[in-house]
């Protein structure tokens, strides 16, 4: 699986980072007023405040994923406060949630050069060259904002994803290791070293991974359907079967091969699906799902 940050099918663990550093203290979103009322008649004291207000009134926007009216107030708000890394985050991070990746990164940038330590800042430019499939790149960021603040357990995942996009399978499960003494019940690391495994042949081991992540979220349908897979392809095929089809009850998305690719499902794993999902009590299941839904839209 991917974390959350990495705006992907299956949306980044790291939160989106929706609430976006609420940094502007107790001020309050003027409403009711113009964007940028007789902006030329305003003084610079003025015209910051005027920022500011912008820039809360985005920030309120994007926390309830309303990402299209925030985009031109945190425009607006760079404009006046063309030095506050602030708005200069949120606008990035703005860009990210509309898919702009390239003025998201572009935007990022300006806000890691007026503080470049910032790990905030660090973490979320990896999570978009990520987003940008530049992996290299997602894990120079992400190694540098680890530098600075080690134990965030969402970056550590991220990097393990990037280096398993790399081919670093072994450095990816140190990342994830390291993620998992952060939260021994983090089980999505436990998920994604499960993916390694399997690919790696290692298919008793990925099915304890993979029991540990379903006993810690047994509502979780990703390490569910992989562990029903790899059941069923290791001669367990009834309780793989039935296993299978809970987790395809549990979210139907697992049975599109490519979100699973997505979510970082190898090349081994993926044909055992195809298998899996071909089999007649699956496909059973698939068409009563979509029956289901189909009566619910109605």
């Amino acid at each position: 699986m991917l974390s959350e940050a990495c705006v992907v099918p299956k949306p980044i663990y790291y939160a989106l980072l929706v609430c976006l550093w609420s940094g502007w203290g107790g001020l309050q979103p003027a409403w009711g007023q113009a964007i940028v009322p007789h902006t030329l008649q305003l003084e610079r004291e003025e015209l910051e405040e005027e920022g500011i207000k912008l820039a809360r009134q985005a920030e309120q926007l994007a926390q309830f994923q309303q990402y299209e009216p925030a985009l031109p107030r945190a425009q607006l708000a760079v404009q006046l406060l063309p030095e506050d890394i602030r708005a200069w985050f949120l606008l990035g991070r703005l860009y990210l949630q509309t898919d702009d990746v390239g003025r998201g990164i572009e935007t990022l940038e300006k806000a890691r050069s007026l503080e470049p330590k910032n790990e905030l800042v660090l973490f979320t430019l990896g999570s978009a060259h990520f987003q940008n499939e530049d992996y290299q790149r997602a894990a120079d960021y992400l190694k540098e904002g680890l530098r600075i603040k080690p134990d965030q357990l969402a970056a550590l995942f991220d990097l393990g994803n990037a280096y398993y996009k790399l081919n670093r399978w072994s450095d990816a499960i140190a990342q994830y290791e390291k993620a998992i003494r952060q939260d021994e019940e983090f089980w999505p690391g436990i998920n994604n070293i499960g993916l390694i495994e399997y690919e790696q042949g290692q298919v008793d081991r990925a099915i304890a991974s993979w029991r540990k992540a379903v006993s810690i979220e047994p509502d979780a349908a990703e390490p569910q359907l992989a562990l029903a897979v790899a059941l069923y392809m290791n001669g367990d095929r009834e309780q793989g079967l039935r296993m299978g089809a809970a987790a395809l009850e549990l979210d139907p998305a697992y049975a599109d091969l490519e979100f699973l690719e997505a979510n970082l499902w190898g090349d081994r794993l993926l044909a055992d699906t195809k298998t899996f999902l071909e089999t007649p009590r699956i496909q059973e299941t698939l068409a009563q799902l979509s029956e289901a839904e189909f009566h619910q839209q109605r």
